[in-house]
């Protein structure tokens, strides 16, 4: 059982450092989306005939476009989970997704002509809020919390 003492050092021991904390649950969230990507990618890769000659002439069907979006906030959810786990807050997961959109957004102006509109639109603009609802996903206490407090106007 913890004794008061103990939860003051917890508490104290958690706060002394937010900065570098939040630094760390960024880089971690973002080694998560790049983990949790090439993971999902490798069955697209083995079971799917004709995906990696797809992938790499950038000739993907409609249901691979789709799959590669299902990849994609499969990860951002995970990545913000993940920054949501270690920074014990909310604003790890909104810089992340900062930085992921400002690390994605060149990638999909360089593919812009590989894609239809549809594609580039559905990825960025999902890639901030899908980032955020996995931190949501993963707060303290394990509970599900809104990122945005309610005021009541009583």
């Amino acid at each position: 059982m913890k004794t008061d003492l103990d939860q003051a050092q917890l508490n104290s021991s958690a706060t002394k450092h937010p900065v570098l904390k939040t630094v760390a649950a960024i880089i971690a969230g973002f080694v998560t989306w790049i983990l949790v990507a090439s993971i999902l990618n490798f069955p697209l890769r083995a079971w799917w005939p004709h995906y990696h000659e797809a992938e790499t002439a950038f000739s993907f069907t409609l249901g691979m476009k789709l799959a590669r979006l299902a990849l994609g906030a499969a990860a951002s959810l995970c990545s913000g989970f993940v920054a949501a786990w270690i920074a014990k807050r909310h604003q790890a997961a909104m810089y992340l997704g900062i930085l992921l959109l400002a690390l994605f957004i060149p990638n999909h102006y360089l593919l812009w002509d590989k894609f239809p509109v549809w594609y580039h639109l559905t990825f960025l603009v999902s890639l901030f809020p899908l980032t955020l609802l996995g931190a949501m996903l993963k707060l303290p206490g394990g509970r599900v919390r809104t990122l945005i407090p309610v005021q009541n106007s009583a």
